[in-house]
Order: structure tokens, then sequence, then C-alpha cells
């Protein structure tokens, strides 16, 4: 069994992992910042937790995430306000990840999208810029924390049915389902291997465990 914290755990991802994980005997916190939300992260097998990563210093982070065996941060501000974006998908990213550090939580997973890094190509001013920005920015200062990381990268999300057939040596488009994302989230979390890796993947016809162990 491991103690797993989830960052925005009422995110679509985050609610098809959060079940995952506790199925198979995880004890899983997932922090939301609406307390609305606290029963139907409940309702996943997952302790709700309430807290505003946007606000929240490394200090107060590290005390939220102090005792965890890993965290996953599939947190946003879910575009649209390039400022908040910067606020969450940049900032409190990469204060969680120094609160890792200070607060002795080495496994670390990153739901980050396939692309990401710095030189990722979008003009200034599309509306994408500010997120490719933060990806990028946060990606980068997890690749140097010196956490055993992980960095998922798959390509534009669908509500579609999971399949559990992935592709990672040759993603094309890397359109997959948020269940598979959150699968493959899972799978790494139990597969030390996999850290120190970014790991670019979309829906295709391998294994989940599979196409990891190839890469």
């Amino acid at each position: 069994m491991a103690r797993i914290l989830i960052f925005g755990g009422h995110g679509k991802v985050a609610l098809l992992l959060a079940p995952l994980l506790a199925g198979r005997g995880d004890e899983v916190t997932s922090v939301i910042r609406n307390p609305a939300h606290a029963d139907e992260v409940a309702a996943t097998g997952a302790e709700p937790r309430v807290a505003d990563v946007e606000t929240l210093d490394v200090d107060a982070l590290a005390q939220l995430v102090r005792g965890h065996d890993a965290i996953v941060w599939s947190a946003g501000a879910g575009g649209g306000n390039p400022a908040r974006t910067y606020a969450v998908d940049r900032d409190a990213a990469i204060r969680s990840m120094d609160a890792a550090r200070a607060a002795g939580v080495d496994r670390y997973v990153m739901v980050s999208y396939l692309g990401s890094r710095p030189d990722h190509g979008v003009p200034r001013d599309e509306p994408f810029f500010a997120y490719a920005e933060s990806k990028a920015a946060a990606d980068e200062h997890l690749r140097a924390s010196g956490l055993a990381y992980t960095i998922l990268q798959p390509g534009p999300l669908t509500l579609d049915e999971p399949t559990g057939l992935i592709e990672t040596a040759e993603p094309g488009t890397g359109r997959v389902t948020r269940g598979d994302v959150a699968a493959v989230a899972a799978a790494v979390l139990s597969d030390d291997a996999t850290a120190g890796r970014s790991i670019p993947f979309g829906n295709g016809a391998t294994p989940i465990d599979e196409a990891l162990a190839a890469r």
C-alpha cells in the first residue's frame, strides 16, 4: 500500500485515477479547492483535502504533502486566464516540487502534455501560449529537482471509454482517453523503472505495462 496525494483532485483525470489507486489498496488523498466537490471526490475512494494551491507557500505545501509516498500533479487553471495559468500550472506546481523535497517525498508524477518543452513553438499571441510556457517551466524545474519524477505527456484528451492500450514509441498526435491517462499514471506509480523519464503517449495497440516497459 502506498500513500498518494493527488493535486487537482476534482479534475477529470484525477477522478478516474483515484478509484484505480484505492481499488488496489493505496491510501489516496485528493486536494481540491472547492469544498462543494468533497462528496464527489470521496465517492472515488479518496480522502478529500480542501486547500488552494494557488495561495499556499512552500512551507504550507510541505505540511500538506508530508507523510505521503508519492505526489501526482494533475491540477490546472483550466485555461482562459493567462495570469491564473501561470499562477497554478507554473508557480504552484513548482512550489509543490520544492515542498516535496522539503517534506522528503521523493516520488512525483506530473501530468503534462505532448509537446511540452522550452521550444514549444506556440506563438505568443495564441491563447495556448501561457499554458505551453507554464508547463515547459514546471517540467524543466521537475527534471532538475532531484526528485524521482515521471512526466506523462499525453496528446489531446478525450472522454471516450478507456482501452488499456497505448503507444509510446510513435504516439503520433497522442490523442488519448482520460481513462487511459489515469491508468498510465497508476501504472508508473507502481513501477520505479519509470522514474527519471518523460513519457509521450497516445492511444495505440500495446497494453500499458508493455508499452511502458519497452521504453
